[in-house]
């Protein structure tokens, strides 16, 4: 019942195993689960515990109450949990090493994170790779400082691992550095020349410095590595708009909002592209679909 997502009908049967003396084996963990699995993370966690209690080496219990444990923002307490049970067993749904390594960043334990990604990827622990995938995860949660740490270690260890420039040029853009962001992604080309992403992001850090003839160039050679990514086309428009061709940003951008009608950025590119162009009607119908499209908050 709880695998086809009839929670409270089978709350309301194992309410009833749970007022039982003594409380059958394995109720406690499936109540937890039934609750977790509606968002109720605190009556979860009191299930879970129970089911500990009981059992001190269920480690599905474990699993599923470090996992409830860091969804309640209680990442210290999760870690001991999680640390006991990091193997997948039947009622995984989540990696437990990618949550205990979201609990040692939450913890500011990056040495661990860095050993509990490796482990969930099947890297040495103090490998490039480990570093690199630690660092992506920080930008992720915007801690730039250490994710610039991590992303030059990785390059102390393999002075030409791939993405690693991509990376620190990431954090660079971030920071609004512009001269140094352009370096990065010109060091990752000469490693990675054939990874399209590099090409866009290269692109939209000329266009932030107003190169738009090395954007418009860098944009292209995204396109051809790239063709079913929208960034490129939407960025291309960006160039175009900045070398003053709205006709030629039109041309991509239409192409852009083929591919994802619901981005309000490209509505909103198009529209200043067909203001400059004297269609003041289709830059009203694409503002107003940039109103439509962009969240309130």
């Amino acid at each position: 019942m709880i695998d086809r997502g009839h929670y409270a009908e089978a709350l309301q049967q194992l309410d009833g195993f749970a007022s039982r003396t003594p409380v059958p084996a394995g109720v406690n963990r499936l109540r937890g689960l039934a609750l977790y699995s509606e968002n109720k993370f605190a009556q979860a966690d009191a299930a879970f515990a129970a089911a500990l209690e009981e059992d001190p080496h269920d480690i599905d219990a474990a699993q599923l109450r470090g996992l409830t444990l860091f969804r309640l923002g209680r990442p210290t307490e999760a870690i001991s949990l999680l640390e006991s049970a990091t193997t997948w067993t039947s009622h995984t749904r989540v990696d437990p090493s990618y949550v205990l390594a979201l609990c040692y960043l939450e913890t500011k334990q990056y040495d661990n994170a860095r050993h509990a990604f490796a482990h969930q990827y099947g890297f040495a622990p103090d490998s490039a790779s480990a570093y690199l995938l630690t660092a992506r995860m920080l930008l992720r949660r915007d801690n730039l400082p250490e994710a610039q740490l991590l992303a030059q270690k990785a390059l102390e260890i393999d002075p030409r691992f791939p993405l690693a420039h991509e990376l620190l040029g990431e954090i660079a853009l971030a920071q609004q550095q512009l001269k140094v962001a352009i370096d990065e992604f010109e060091k990752e080309r000469a490693i990675n020349p054939l990874e399209g992403s590099v090409y866009d992001r290269l692109g939209d850090a000329y266009i932030r410095a107003g190169e738009y003839n090395k954007a418009e160039r860098a944009e292209q050679r995204a396109l051809l590595l790239e063709p079913s990514a929208t960034g490129p086309y939407i960025l291309l428009g960006r160039a175009l708009m900045g070398n003053q061709d709205p006709a030629g940003a039109v041309m991509y951008l239409q192409r852009a909002e083929k591919m994802d009608e619901k981005n309000p950025l490209t509505h909103w590119l198009l529209a200043q592209a067909y203001r400059s162009l004297g269609q003041l009607a289709d830059a009203k119908r694409e503002s107003e679909m940039t109103q439509k499209l962009t969240p309130t908050n």
